[in-house]
């Protein structure tokens, strides 16, 4: 892999595992110093730092930017990728639950970027990229609730690119498929058969597999990257071709 990332400082949120363990892998393989923001440390040794991290306290986003900033050395790639999922439809989870779902998934990006900022506009490379959801854009069964939040996110990142953009900062997102990371793992397991729901969650997608973490932190990668350097306000889309394809059943 290419080692065109050096000097240049990341933040990743919710690094720990899954799609943000593989953005944070792949982003210091390219040479970037990075440093993983998530309420737990990976499990192993990780070629990065890690800072304890609440995306859903104000305090503790705050502090935790200005901590990683300090010991990087400033801020070039804030990667909003912390999140939680939610299942159900639009009665099925109480007021209390979307008001949890919301504060993570869309007032956690608020959180970082806005401790971020200051240090992104001392950079020369600023980029941000924002996890988002194929369910931001396509109606899922049973995702009301993590749909509504994605389509905020989704939402957000088009306008954070807009404002950002006299300042030289961009903004771009991404849109998985169903990936096969810890969260969907969870769901698999609580379904009353598992084997059928994942086989079901294979054929939704056109490419007939689940996404791999690997293919979305590529995505990420390159948004956050100098390759990337005239493309801001776009939402990629890697999720097997869900989005844009109809293909005929297979038979």
């Amino acid at each position: 892999m290419t080692q065109d990332m050096d000097a240049l400082k990341a933040v990743v949120t919710g690094g720990s595992s899954g799609i943000g363990l593989a953005v944070a892998r792949m982003l210091t393989a390219r040479g970037a110093a990075v440093e993983v923001l998530d309420l737990q440390p990976p499990e192993g040794a990780e070629p990065f730092a890690h800072t304890r991290c609440d995306v859903g306290d104000d305090a503790s986003a705050a502090a935790a930017v200005a901590a990683a900033a300090s010991r990087l050395g400033g801020l070039d790639i804030v990667v909003n990728n912390a999140g939680i999922g939610a299942a159900g439809g639009v009665a099925d989870n109480p007021l209390e639950e979307w008001r949890r779902v919301l504060e993570i998934n869309v007032l956690g990006v608020v959180r970082i970027t806005r401790a971020a900022l200051p240090f992104l506009r001392q950079s020369s490379a600023a980029a941000i990229v924002n996890t988002c959801s194929v369910a931001a854009v396509v109606g899922l069964p049973d995702r009301a609730l993590y749909s509504a939040s994605k389509g905020a996110v989704q939402s957000l990142t088009l306008a954070m690119a807009t404002d950002l953009l006299p300042e030289g900062i961009r903004v771009n997102g991404v849109n998985p498929g169903t990936a096969d990371t810890p969260w969907v793992q969870r769901l698999l397991s609580a379904a009353a058969d598992p084997v059928a729901e994942r086989t079901a969650l294979e054929a939704r997608q056109p490419s007939g597999r689940l996404i791999t973490a690997e293919e979305v932190a590529a995505a990420i990668c390159y948004l956050a990257g100098p390759d990337s350097s005239g493309t801001t306000g776009s939402m990629l889309a890697v999720d097997g071709g869900l989005l844009g394809l109809r293909p005929r059943p297979r038979t």
